[in-house]
């Protein structure tokens, strides 16, 4: 009887938590007819236009709603203290600036994308922090010419989920621990987890994340938002602290597709610092960009794969099992041909890095790349990845910094970079793997993406350096209402077929909703209650 006492105010809690996180909104802009809360960026702009909103309104209302909230979620790291003024400047502006989709929006960044500002770059270590970086990553100088507005950065797993695959996902030393707004005793994934937490919780309109190995993608399937993972080059990595450049994209994390379409033509191009990349992938951009892909019959006609093995993994006649079936009758009802029960040849070897040889390389190309870009900061107090081990070793005084292992960091120092035999085998297996297998089912059966559930399709995504594109498709009962996206994914440059689908698909289904708070962690609950009497 104690525990079913205990429980039931632990109910109440959370129903009041709910009615302060996701009622109406409370900031400057309750006084307009306007809501914010899950507002897309065509809304906000058609706000604008119709005086109904203003952009310093909208960065007020994120910045009480980052107060309230990122004391449990821990998905900001930083804000940008002249958010406010950038705001202002925006709205003095609006009349010249019409038709600009992002002008005036605010945006948060993934805390390993540079700006040029009073921002810190980190990937969430204390290693870094007061570094100086020499200029705006290429995509935040994209950003602040669409007249984005740079709100601040977000949490991540620490060095990209690159200090240590031990460590829980979404944890830095910067940051803390990233929680999970629909189930806080779930994880976010990473490494962008604190960009789609953001997103999710409606701390801010819309982010970028960047991917190596799932890094967008599984952050948004697991925080239900939209998730797009450029094919490699079609965005600059220039700026952005990187993991391994052979796999390395940016791409955006939003609430809807559209959103996340607005970014992305916002971000794409050549970029001199970005060059050999950039230039390989600039003939995939459409004339017009891709905001003409938005098409509600996207999938009429399409050829969709279904690779069943081994990323349909849920008990039969679950209710999730149920879900996805239902979404293939969707499909077929507003025209998709989907082709069941497909195979991708050595789908065992690709799915796990470790056997494939994908680690071995990106530990190398870890180590070689971070190199390069500390040694180009104005001023750091590290200058090589030796450094950043050392510090960790050295600062045990600093917030859990001594908490997690950095195994990752040590196995990648003890590398001797890209250009060894064994390196350069293994890059070529890469290849052949991608080429026999995940290309070779798509042409030979002809089809313009494959879907499945969650997030595990990224590792045949990220050796072949293809795009994807996650989106919002469940939430599971026997998870406590987890979330799961769907992601399609597709050969390199189709990222106009991969929108069509997946926006088609999420205005057939809108299966998007906000996050409820649910916990089983005292741990979380204490932080609920702590955070409620603060209001």
């Amino acid at each position: 009887m104690e525990s079913h006492h205990r429980n039931f105010s632990i109910d109440l809690l959370l129903i009041l938590l709910l009615s302060l996180f996701f009622s109406s909104t409370t900031s400057t802009a309750a006084t307009t007819s306007f809501s914010i809360r899950e507002a897309s960026i065509r809304d906000i702009q058609q706000a604008f236009m119709e005086k109904n909103l203003t952009s310093r309104q909208l960065v007020e209302f994120y910045l009480q709603e980052i107060e309230t909230l990122n004391p449990v979620l821990r998905a900001v790291i930083e804000l940008n203290p002249d958010a406010l003024d950038l705001a202002d400047k925006a709205d003095s502006e609006r009349i010249i600036a019409k038709g600009r989709e992002l002008h005036g929006i605010p945006i948060l960044l993934k805390d390993t994308i540079a700006t040029k500002d009073k921002l810190n770059t980190t990937a969430g270590s204390y290693a870094l922090l007061g570094s100086v970086v020499p200029r705006d990553a290429g995509v935040v100088e994209k950003l602040r010419k669409s007249g984005a507005l740079i709100l601040g950065k977000t949490s991540l797993s620490e060095w990209a989920y690159m200090r240590s695959f031990h460590n829980p996902k979404g944890w830095s030393a910067r940051g803390g621990q990233g929680k999970n707004p629909y189930v806080l005793s779930g994880t976010p994934c990473g490494s962008s987890s604190g960009s789609a937490i953001s997103v999710a919780a409606n701390l801010v309109t819309v982010s970028l994340g960047a991917e190596t190995h799932g890094s967008i993608l599984c952050p948004s399937s697991h925080n239900s938002v939209v998730g797009i993972k450029p094919t490699v080059g079609l965005t600059s990595r220039a700026g952005v602290i990187p993991v391994a450049p052979r796999q390395d994209t940016i791409g955006p994390i939003c609430r809807t597709v559209s959103d996340a379409v607005y970014v992305l033509d916002a971000i794409v191009g050549f970029d001199q610092l970005d060059a050999e990349a950039t230039k390989a992938a600039e003939k995939y951009i459409p004339d017009g960009g891709y905001k003409q892909f938005l098409k509600k019959d996207g999938l009429a006609g399409k050829r969709i794969g279904i690779v069943r093995h081994p990323f349909f993994s849920f008990p039969q006649g679950s209710n999730i099992s149920q879900v996805f079936e239902g979404h293939f009758d969707t499909m077929r009802r507003v025209g998709a041909v989907l082709v069941d029960n497909l195979e991708i040849e050595h789908i065992d070897i690709i799915t796990n890095p470790g056997h494939s040889g994908e680690l071995t390389v990106m530990k190398a190309e870890f180590k070689e790349s971070l190199n390069i870009y500390l040694k180009e900061l104005i001023t750091s107090p590290v200058r090589s990845l030796a450094n950043i081990i050392a510090f960790n070793k050295n600062h045990r005084d600093l917030e859990k910094v001594d908490k997690f292992p950095q195994d990752m960091l040590v196995a990648a120092e003890n590398t001797h970079g890209v250009d060894g035999e064994k390196e350069k085998a293994i890059v070529e297996h890469l290849e052949r793997l991608s080429r026999d297998g995940f290309e070779k089912l798509m042409m030979e059966n002809k089809l313009d993406t494959i879907v499945t559930p969650g997030s595990d399709f990224a590792a045949v995504l990220a050796i072949g350096g293809y795009p994807g594109i996650s989106v919002p498709a469940a939430y599971d009962e026997d998870n406590d209402g987890m979330p799961v996206g769907f992601c399609f994914g597709g050969l390199r440059g189709t990222e106009p077929k991969l929108i069509e689908i997946a926006y088609a698909f999420e205005q057939a289904t809108l299966i998007r909703r906000p996050p409820s708070l649910k916990s089983t962690s005292e741990d979380d609950n204490r932080s609920i209650t702590q955070l409620l009497a603060s209001q």
